[in-house]
């Protein structure tokens, strides 16, 4: 399977010949592998001309580009070699039916409760005590199924999720990385930096991954259809958040390969320094990687491909083919 590559360092992006090199600010060059690559992100200033454009399209790669605070300033999209009007249509008409629009941001919540949980389970069979925490989300799960409204079901989602980010502090064995509350544009803290961070590069990934599909991702049912560029990806996102990027910033600081060292202070907040960002890459790309058995192919697949089938499973309950069931770890 093709892989996301990362350009950390600012210089010129050039098309030579039936390639892509990437000119660094010293003048050294780096053949980039186009055949092998799904996907870019640009942390650094990049240069580049119609050209390069052009030939990302040709080669069906979308390139991300983050500011210098690592938040998610926009993709070029290549003209989608899957578009399919038929399904635009139908994920229009879903979209605009509201009780199957609610059914199914019900389920994206669902799915990342469902996952919240087993996360905390996990830690809890290794010696954290989190059984009064569980069972307090586990109460307020059960409140989703009698909400009537995106916005009540985004404010138990969210209810759920502040109670979630307060067991981070039990399950993390290091002082440097309190919780605190949850804080975003600023992080106010290192740990609400790398869990900016992660989501971004989920939403990035699960992005990339509906490229690959037939699906629009302009047109999300829990975040709300708006003038954003794209919010399906946000929605999926969420099934996949917990064991993609919480389980990964745990496992990576009490580990110790994240430690105080790799965040610095700008402006008002906390961010990762190039160490830590090339430092965490690292790690999320092995994660996406990492296979486990999937249960219905009675095989192996990696977590990347893993949210590919889930873009599959989405398409036909928009098609009506088969009802949506979220990946549950």
């Amino acid at each position: 399977m093709k892989r996301m590559l990362y350009l950390f360092t600012s210089g010129k992006l050039l098309r030579m010949n039936n390639t892509l090199v990437f000119e660094k600010e010293d003048g050294k060059k780096v053949h980039l592998p186009v055949e092998q690559t799904d996907s870019i992100c640009a942390f650094g200033e990049i240069d580049l001309n119609k050209r390069v454009l052009e030939f990302l399209t040709q080669k069906q790669i979308p390139l991300h580009f983050f500011n210098r605070y690592d938040y998610y300033s926009g993709t070029y999209y290549p003209r989608e070699h899957l578009n399919s009007g038929f399904l635009i249509l139908q994920q229009a008409n879903f979209y605009n039916d509201g009780k199957k629009r609610m059914d199914l941001a019900k389920r994206f919540v669902k799915g990342s409760m469902q996952n919240m949980l087993s996360v905390l389970s996990y830690y809890n069979r290794r010696g954290k005590d989190l059984e009064r925490e569980i069972a307090g989300l586990n109460a307020l799960k059960e409140r989703l199924e009698d909400t009537g409204t995106i916005d009540e079901a985004m404010a138990i989602e969210g209810n759920f999720r502040d109670l979630y980010y307060k067991c981070f502090d039990t399950i993390i064995d290091d002082s440097s990385f309190e919780f605190v509350s949850r804080t975003r544009q600023p992080p106010l803290n290192r740990l609400n930096a790398l869990i900016s961070f992660g989501n971004t590069m989920l939403y990035t990934t699960v992005l990339g991954e509906i490229y690959r599909t037939h699906l629009d991702p302009r047109i999300g049912y829990l975040h709300t259809t708006n003038f954003r560029s794209f919010s399906l990806n946000l929605d999926v996102a969420e099934v996949f958040k917990p064991v993609l990027v919480d389980r990964l910033i745990f496992a990576m600081i009490n580990k110790k390969q994240i430690q105080a060292k790799h965040f610095a202070k700008h402006l008002e907040g906390i961010y990762m320094n190039d160490s830590g960002k090339e430092i965490f890459v690292r790690a999320y790309d092995e994660k996406l990687k990492t296979t486990i058995k999937h249960s219905r192919l009675k095989r192996n697949v990696s977590y990347r491909y893993l949210i590919r089938l889930e873009l599959y499973k989405i398409e036909k309950q928009i098609t009506g083919e088969r009802e949506y069931i979220p990946w549950k770890e």
